[in-house]
């Protein structure tokens, strides 16, 4: 935040009078009245006297030739849901000459807490106060921090000036993700993130990728050929590694899903889908968010050559926002897919129609391995001693036809924990039929 100019005048003094300061001025002018009514020399003294001292404490206050800047620095910027961040602010007084007594007050939305107000004694000029606060939330989202709005006060309480910095911060409040233990899928080398499948650039022999020889380089990687060919020691380069790619689909259907705010169906999925993503970028996978609109995190182009980290903050920041849609269907979804090839899909599905699970059967074939965590949304809206343990007839019936497309499917009741279910994705296999393809 850049300096700021505190108000100048007696007229935005007069603006800043306290309850105190107002009642001074209207008890002096109320005593010179009175004085002047009845002829009283003393009375009109202190009439006078009571008047002129918020006046004077206006006018000073007002006119007062010092300026602040301030700035703020957040610790986290992206914070886990029910974990604190703390924010730092700093008071720097560019002046040349000392301030009064400051109060601050930074504004932040009520779900972070209650807003953080100090008083700071005199800033020396050319000084600087610091003071820290800290926020919470158990709620997902972006939110603004700011802005700072300083009050300036005179030591006897008669007048406050308020300024308001136009410069704010947001605090990020991202998923919690919780650790999830390494389980063998189902499926072809690129649904493996510890595959070490190599291959070079080019197939042919004579097609290699090659360089100059360096001090240091393998003997045993010298390109006996395109050397004598040029006169020089040439090297194959290093086979580069394929890397896995993987796609996390998440229903955002509003019709997909039941219950409300953090415990709903809806927060679930998208807690699910936090921890399967950070999990599968952790093994090496190239690893996207898709939701049901279509809208793919980051693009098809991939991670664009950012590492694990960057890629998970990214998703991570796209779930912190992300809302329910009023999409009916997965078709929007399946384009994306498409466009990516094969790779391991892991799905967090709501509530699902015919249609819908025709479509996902179809879709499994596309894939290198495919995963679905199928919510039992009924559990949430209240229904547990309707629903059987293993869901209605229908929730069965989608499942059972999933895992005959070759499905590896994660019936999902509110309350299940994600590793849990996770951990018993390599039991969950596919059928038989579907196996044997894989294995061949």
């Amino acid at each position: 935040m850049g300096p700021s100019d505190e108000p100048s005048g007696l007229r935005a003094g007069l603006r800043g009078l306290t309850t105190r300061g107002r009642s001074f001025l209207a008890a002096g002018l109320t005593a010179v009245v009175c004085a002047y009514v009845l002829g009283q020399d003393a009375l009109l003294r202190v009439g006078v006297l009571l008047a002129i001292l918020p006046l004077a404490a206006a006018l000073l206050l007002a006119n007062t030739r010092y300026r602040v800047a301030s700035g703020r620095r957040l610790t986290p910027h992206r914070a886990v849901a029910g974990q604190e961040a703390r924010v730092h602010l700093r008071v720097d007084n560019v002046s040349r000459v000392p301030t009064g007594v400051l109060l601050l007050e930074d504004k932040v939305p009520y779900v972070l807490g209650p807003r953080p107000r100090f008083v700071l004694d005199r800033v020396e000029p050319r000084g600087h106060r610091e003071v820290s606060y800290r926020v919470r939330s158990d709620l997902r989202g972006r939110y603004p921090l700011g802005p700072l709005q300083l009050r300036l006060s005179d030591p006897f309480g008669m007048c406050e000036l308020n300024r308001s910095f136009s410069a704010s911060d947001v605090l990020t409040v991202v998923p919690q993700v919780l650790a999830l233990p390494y389980v063998r899928l189902s499926g072809e080398w690129a649904g493996q993130g510890e595959s070490h499948t190599r291959s070079l650039a080019l197939a042919g022999d004579d097609d290699v990728i090659l360089r100059e020889y360096r001090a240091g380089d393998d003997l045993r990687r010298v390109h006996w050929k395109s050397t004598a060919r040029y006169g020089e020691l040439m090297v194959r380069r290093e086979e580069q590694p394929r890397r896995a790619r993987a796609t996390v689909l998440l229903d955002t259907r509003e019709t997909g899903h039941r219950g409300s705010g953090p415990a709903s169906s809806f927060e679930w999925a998208i807690g699910c889908a936090a921890s399967v993503a950070a999990h599968l970028l952790e093994r090496g996978y190239q690893t996207r968010l898709l939701t049901d609109t279509g809208h793919a995190v980051p693009g098809l182009e991939g991670d664009g050559g950012h590492g694990a980290a960057d890629t998970s903050g990214v998703i991570l920041d796209a779930l912190a926002v992300v809302d329910l849609s009023d999409g009916a269907g997965l078709s929007r979804a399946e384009e994306p897919l498409r466009a990516s090839g094969e790779g391991l899909l892991v799905a967090v599905l709501g509530e699902l129609d015919e249609e819908q699970t025709a479509r996902l059967a179809r879709l499994r074939g596309r894939t290198g391995g495919a995963v679905v965590f199928l919510l039992d949304t009924g559990t949430w809206a209240g229904l547990r001693m309707l629903a059987p343990e293993t869901g209605g007839e229908e929730f069965r019936d989608r499942a059972r036809r999933l895992r005959e497309a070759g499905w590896t499917v994660l019936t999902v009741r509110a309350g299940d924990s994600v590793p849990d279910l996770w951990r018993a994705a390599d039991r969950a296999e596919s059928p038989a039929p579907y196996r044997e393809e894989a294995g061949a």
